[in-house]
């Protein structure tokens, strides 16, 4: 079931270890068939070395085991209210990359001061509230993902705008059109999060970037009237 879908999403949890944003255990990578109403994630706790296609498992938007002869991520219920609330995810990944978990566990935005981060992101990197003790010691991994998507609600945020999330004292999230473009959309958050930390640490009095400098460098990259790239002719 879902065998090619199985093989995009090992090379993209793979990609994770490639791109030097996880160790030992430390990340995992989902993607949904929106039309099966399936997601294939990483198994819970395995390393990456030797991982197959065939250890990815299939679950249902409910978190029932649909194919697979391991558990899945632990981080399966925080996925799963991603993909229902936002119906334009096709592809998350957590982390906790080292700069980007910085600004997490400081409980901090990361803040638009370049031209790099708008190529990106239309807007500060969000950080989420912390969870309560009663969140922590319920649904704790569902509420993760609730508690992200709260942020999003409240700011008005679009999550292909916005393609990545921080959340108190945890790590980072990132989501996109697939898997893979989730994870480099982690990518990139864990370039951003260092320039920012080194830019704040060069100049603490530093102040974010015009808006219209964001405006040029994203709505070229994307929308309707974006020119950055090869086009068909």
């Amino acid at each position: 079931m879902l065998e090619e879908l199985k093989k995009k999403v090992l090379k993209a949890n793979l990609d994770l270890k490639k791109n030097k944003l996880v160790l030992f255990t430390w990340g995992n990578v989902s993607e949904i068939d929106r039309e099966k109403g399936l997601v294939v994630i990483k198994p819970s706790g395995v390393g990456y070395d030797g991982m197959t296609a065939d250890d990815m498992v299939v679950v249902d938007l409910n978190g029932k085991v649909v194919e697979g002869n391991l558990y899945p991520s632990s981080d399966t219920p925080t996925h799963l209210e991603f993909y229902k609330a936002f119906q334009s995810v096709g592809g998350v990944t957590h982390t906790h990359s080292t700069f980007a978990t910085s600004w997490a566990q400081a409980g901090r935005d990361i803040p638009f001061y370049g031209t790099t981060h708008a190529d990106y992101f239309y807007g500060d990197i969000p950080c989420a509230r912390s969870l309560t003790k009663a969140e922590i010691e319920g649904e704790y991994e569902k509420n993760t993902g609730l508690a992200i998507i709260e942020k999003f609600r409240e700011e008005k945020l679009d999550p292909l705008e916005v393609p990545g999330v921080l959340i108190k004292s945890h790590g980072v999230f990132a989501f996109g059109k697939d898997g893979a473009n989730s994870v480099y959309n982690a990518t990139v958050i864990e370039e951003v999060a260092k320039m920012a930390f080194i830019t704040e640490t060069v100049n603490p009095d530093v102040k974010r970037a015009d808006k219209f400098m964001m405006d040029k460098h994203y709505l070229r990259k994307h929308g309707k009237n974006a020119y950055y790239g090869q086009t068909k002719k």
